[in-house]
């Protein structure tokens, strides 16, 4: 009988570690909606559509003219544009033209499923080719915080085809970052080690970004103080 019972307790455990893997990763990719402050004008809000139908919302900062340069901020995983606002209002008081998002399953957007970058990528191509267009064609940088860069890399045609991408705390493949999330909702020790080995795609996808030439520098309307610091998001 108390064979019986340790046998059956021992084949419980692979049961119990599937399911907290299972839990980990449906909490890793779950939609996080929050409300967003709307702007002071001139600035607004708008809703995007990226091309495979997802609704995504996003703010708008005029720039100094109709054809001042302009800089699509992304934000990090479990972010919003309301986590960018500061840099916003910065970069406009400078004289960029400036767009936030939320990417799909962050704050106002369609209430999507998380997928690191994959399909973010998306709704940074549906806010580039707006803010493109709404400045007349002018330079555009993009300003990534780890998921935002990433989606800024992974798109179906390759990285966004912007004139400077500044790039902060993205991780090497999507790989790495659905194991350390699973980690940290385990408790499980992170991926570091193992992750050397699965730098593929996103360091190609950085390597065709920066070309082998240095890329070209939006330039600003007029000059500014310091701006604000923001720390890369989760």
């Amino acid at each position: 009988m108390k064979r019986t019972i340790t046998l059956a307790a021992l084949a419980a455990v692979p049961a119990m570690l599937l399911y907290s893997v299972w839990s980990a990763g449906t909490a890793a990719v779950a939609p996080i909606q929050v409300d967003v402050a709307t702007p002071t004008p001139p600035a607004r809000d708008l809703m995007l559509t990226a091309n495979d139908g997802a609704r995504i919302a996003a703010s708008y900062w005029p720039g100094a003219s109709r054809q001042a340069p302009a800089v699509l901020l992304l934000h990090g995983n479990g972010g919003s544009r309301r986590t960018m606002a500061a840099n916003a209002a910065f970069l406009a008081e400078a004289g960029y033209a400036v767009m936030a998002i939320d990417f799909r399953g962050h704050g106002e957007s369609a209430p999507e499923a998380r997928s690191f970058g994959l399909f973010e990528s998306r709704d940074a191509l549906a806010a580039f080719r707006w803010l493109k267009r709404a400045q007349g064609g002018a330079p555009v940088a993009v300003v990534g915080i780890s998921l935002g860069g990433a989606a800024s890399l992974l798109g179906d045609a390759g990285p966004l085809p912007a004139d400077a991408l500044v790039l902060q705390a993205v991780y090497p493949d999507i790989r790495h970052a659905i194991r350390n999330r699973i980690a940290g909702q385990t408790g499980t020790a992170a991926a570091w080690p193992r992750s050397l080995r699965t730098r593929g795609r996103l360091a190609s996808a950085r390597a065709r970004a920066c070309g082998p030439s240095t890329s070209r520098r939006a330039s600003p309307a007029r000059r500014s103080p310091r701006s604000p610091r923001t720390g890369p998001s989760p």
